[in-house]
């Protein structure tokens, strides 16, 4: 059973950084690609950042430059270090596989940023 728990999310204003990060449990996690999703009110969650089991990244243009995404297979985490960002970065965010795992989706982590 694969379980995937995210934090560090938060209420910054324009311009601020936050750093997310996911722990997931299983020895499946370093073998697998990792993705940062996303789901603002009243819209489709998206993926807005991915990476591969040997460290390829990438993401999204509406992120592409201020996101930054990494792993950590020893600690069988991944993180999202977010700068600069806007207001339309609001949303839940989530981790799961890529694709996404149907029953890895977490509880996610809120990120509101205030303009």
């Amino acid at each position: 059973q694969v379980q995937l728990v995210e934090s560090g999310g938060g209420l910054v204003q324009a311009g601020g950084s936050l750093r997310l990060s996911c722990a997931a449990s299983g020895s499946i996690f370093r073998i697998n690609s990792m993705g940062w999703y996303r789901q603002a009110p009243g819209k489709q969650r998206e993926l807005v950042a991915g990476v591969t089991s040997d460290g390829i990244t990438n993401y999204a243009d509406s992120v592409k430059g201020r996101f930054t995404i990494s792993r950590d297979n020893a600690r069988n985490t991944v993180y999202l270090q977010m700068n600069s960002l806007k207001p339309d970065d609001t949303a839940v965010y989530y981790c799961n596989f890529v694709p996404p795992y149907r029953l890895g989706w977490g509880q996610g982590t809120q990120v509101t940023v205030s303009s």
